[in-house]
């Protein structure tokens, strides 16, 4: 065999030996480990890499630097400032440091230590600090502030820790409990006060809310009102607007009838006035012709004129005034009554009452003016006027005195003469009696109608005889005659 050749494969047996050794010899850690080298050449820290460790000379082990979580539950309880005694259970997550001096530190005190001593000689560490941590606080402080123990206990474990290459990560309260039931009882205070609170704010509420619907009633009851007297005052408005409306049309009305009754009163004088100048005329004449018989007649026509005006003026002006005052009075009465009425009313209400006390005063004062006019008409009656009522009434009285003996159901007469004088007596008296009318009338009203047709003009009495009365020169049979 060429020596060359053997001389290749020696040396490429020899190089794939060397790399095998130096292959077994190299080592290797992750991220979440370190490599402790030692011996030959100083003890070296390798972190998330790799290195060759030289036997015989060199030796290498691994330090985890992963997180490590334990529970710190101290076996005895744990006093407080208040000297109550708790039973406090904590979970706390601790590592190696990364550094270097670090990793150097934790593998001279944990590097020859399993994981279970390890975590006890940290555990006693923590329980040491939350000890002493909670012999400073309340319960109180404690329950209601476990964050702040927590920082506390981290804060005060870690220089302790610094010194074994140790981090905290974290560490939390879990557990709080007391054999006495202060911390059950110490929420009571605050549960009371809480319902307590929450009670009080209930009412609040509830006040709030009833104040707030008598409020809202309250405002809508004034804008109920307020809308309630808005719409009174529009129908007061309009009921008043409506009232003088009829008001006047009543005025008018009234004003209508005043007038008409006064121009009907005017034309019923004017009527009687020339009925009166007319009848005059009639009555002249006839007086001339017949004024022997129309004087006893005058007589008793006089009577009746006076009782006629007697009777006017106390059937008609005399009651016309009372009347009068009557309505006047009433007037005045409605009026007051409406007055008084009124005040406690709207002025619509005041209004229409005004308007009918109106209405009923010109009412009365029409009528009252209407029977004026008709006195006044009663008055202006002439003497030929009265003269031909007097005259016009005679017949009349005759007659009532003839239905007197027409009353007589049978008369016997009895004569003793033979002349029969008996039956010419019955006769004379009832023509005495008719005779005596005139008398009559003169007696009852005062008139002497003989005297009434003196003073007539055109009927002149220039002369009288034993036996008559001569009128216009003429004699005048009497009614002897």
């Amino acid at each position: 065999m060429n020596p060359i050749v053997i001389i290749v494969i020696l040396l490429v047996v020899a190089l794939f030996l060397t790399l095998t050794i130096l292959a077994s010899m190299f080592q290797k850690v992750g991220p979440n480990e370190a490599l402790i080298v030692s011996g030959f050449g100083g003890t070296k820290v390798v972190h998330g890499g790799g290195r060759v460790v030289w036997p015989l000379v060199q030796t290498s082990k691994r330090l985890s630097l992963e997180l490590m979580s334990f529970d710190v539950a101290p076996q005895q309880a744990l006093y407080t400032k208040q000297g109550v005694a708790l039973n406090v259970e904590a979970v706390s997550q601790i590592k190696v440091k990364n550094d270097p001096q670090s990793i150097l530190t934790a593998a001279e005190q944990f590097l020859s230590k399993p994981p279970q001593e390890r975590q006890s000689l940290i555990r006693l560490v923590m329980e040491g600090h939350l000890r002493g941590i909670t012999g400073l606080l309340t319960v109180e402080s404690i329950v209601k502030e476990p964050e702040m123990v927590a920082a506390q206990v981290r804060s005060g474990v870690a220089d302790d820790l610094y010194k074994m290459g140790l981090e905290v990560i974290s560490f939390t309260i879990r557990d709080l409990r007391d054999d006495n039931e202060y911390i059950a009882n110490m929420g009571r205070p605050d549960i009371a006060r809480i319902k307590r609170e929450a009670d009080i704010a209930g009412a609040e509420a509830m006040r709030d809310t009833e104040i707030r619907k008598a409020q809202a009633a309250r405002e809508a009851a004034v804008a109920r009102s307020l809308a309630d007297q808005e719409t009174t005052i529009a129908r007061a408005a309009s009921e008043t607007k409506q009232a003088e409306a009829i008001r006047d049309l009543n005025l008018k009305k009234a004003e209508y009838e005043q007038t008409v009754r006064s121009q009907q009163a005017q034309t019923d004088k004017a009527y009687d006035i020339e009925a009166n100048i007319a009848q005059q005329k009639v009555v002249a004449e006839q007086v001339n012709v017949e004024l022997v018989r129309k004087q006893r007649e005058a007589e008793v026509q006089q009577a009746e004129i006076k009782r006629r005006e007697s009777e006017l003026i106390a059937t008609i002006l005399r009651p016309a005034e009372i009347d009068k005052q009557k309505i006047e009075a009433l007037a005045g009465a409605e009026q007051n009554r409406l007055r008084l009425e009124a005040e406690g009313r709207a002025s619509a209400i005041r209004v229409t009452g005004e308007a009918e006390a109106d209405i009923i005063r010109q009412k009365g004062q029409a009528e009252a003016d209407a029977m004026q006019k008709r006195a006044d008409a009663f008055a202006m009656y002439s003497q030929a006027a009265v003269l031909d009522k007097i005259l016009t009434s005679l017949p009349e009285l005759a007659r009532s005195l003839g239905e007197s003996v027409k009353a007589i159901d049978s008369v016997t007469i009895v004569s003793t003469g033979a002349d029969g004088s008996a039956a010419s007596k019955m006769t004379n008296d009832v023509a005495t009696m008719v005779a005596q009318v005139p008398a009559l009338v003169e007696a009852l009203s005062g008139v002497n109608i003989a005297e009434l047709i003196k003073s007539l003009p055109g009927l002149q009495t220039t002369q009288g005889t034993k036996d008559g009365i001569v009128v216009n020169g003429k004699a005048t049979p009497t009614a002897a005659d």
